[in-house]
């Protein structure tokens, strides 16, 4: 294989190695750096989901800023402010957290809807508008964010129009028993050593870069085309193949998930060491770009189905190739 694929099984592993019983997770936020998307991770307090994230940020020779979402957080809290400097007579604008490669947004759906709308359009469009100016962000720019599904006091649902923004929607489950062991060893490990990821060869941007490029470039076939196409149009009009589901989503996905399950796909085939794309590349990506983007009726939540239990549905019903 490249040497693009060797430095990301590297940082693959070493990741794997400090993030213990989280492998699809690491996979995932992986896929999504070198789609140049970003994600939102759910889970569980105490799951490693914002030690993931700044693992993977410490492993990587690019800006790195956290934001804590809170309940009374502001917009210019994120995006900076114009501050008047007296000895200039003049007002000069100072960046804010999110001018950096990688952004953690940790918790965030504590944020209120205008701190939302001001990191949708960083995430949509690679910059900020400011005092009737634009600020154009860095590139690379990945916004990887947390939010715990079990807490809703202070929350705030995100909307649709940011979710959607996101090109992966990562859930995560408690780690295996014996997954439990290895990370009470790590721990203590690291409260010994001041762990840091310095023995760690850091990844640059143009790493990052080169190597989503190889991944892109990875064949699909016109076929498999077609069937991806197919289990997208099926969110949008279920009953056409099958009559007994019609009723159950109120609006199905955008193209955005086509061109996402397009770029993933070809990332997961590449990162298995295939130069081809197959069905089970599909499938291993489709949940983590639909169940956020497939809004369900309220029939469909009445009968106690979930988004996954919906695209669980339309893999089966949709042929392959």
């Amino acid at each position: 294989m490249s040497e693009n694929y060797n430095k990301i099984m590297r940082l693959t592993n070493y990741m794997n190695s400090k993030i213990i019983g989280q492998q699809d997770l690491v996979g995932k936020m992986i896929i999504t750096m070198l789609a140049k998307g970003h994600a939102l991770v759910e889970g569980a307090p105490g799951l490693a989901k914002t030690k993931a994230i700044k693992t993977l940020a410490e492993c990587i020779s690019a800006a790195f800023n956290r934001i804590q979402f809170t309940p009374d957080l502001l917009p210019s809290d994120i995006t900076g402010s114009e501050i008047y400097i007296a000895q200039k007579g003049e007002f000069e604008f100072r960046k804010g957290p999110v001018f950096a490669n990688l952004v953690l947004a940790d918790e965030i759906n504590r944020a209120p809807a205008k701190v939302q709308s001001a990191l949708l359009e960083a995430m949509a469009e690679q910059q900020i508008s400011v005092g009737g100016q634009r600020f154009f962000l860095p590139h690379p720019f990945m916004v990887m964010a947390t939010q715990n599904p079990i807490e809703h006091e202070g929350t705030y649902n995100l909307p649709e129009a940011q979710l959607d923004r996101f090109l992966m929607y990562i859930r995560i489950n408690q780690p295996a028993a014996e997954d439990e062991h290895r990370i009470l060893d790590l721990v203590r490990g690291e409260n010994n050593s001041n762990y840091s990821a310095d023995s760690f060869e850091k990844l640059n941007t143009s790493d990052i870069e080169a190597a989503s490029k190889e991944a892109l470039d990875v064949y699909l076939s016109k076929e498999l085309e077609e069937y991806m196409v197919q289990l997208i149009v099926a969110t949008r009009n279920i009953e056409k193949y099958d009559r007994s589901l019609a009723g159950l989503i109120m609006y199905g996905a955008s193209p955005r998930a086509t061109i996402a399950l397009d770029r993933c796909a070809k990332i997961n085939a590449w990162l298995q060491g295939r130069e081809f794309v197959t069905p089970a590349d599909i499938h291993s990506v489709i949940f983590d770009i639909l169940r956020h983007r497939v809004i369900l009726s309220f029939e469909a939540q009445a009968q106690g189905f979930s988004s996954d239990d919906i695209i669980t549905k339309i893999l089966n019903i949709v042929p392959l190739p």
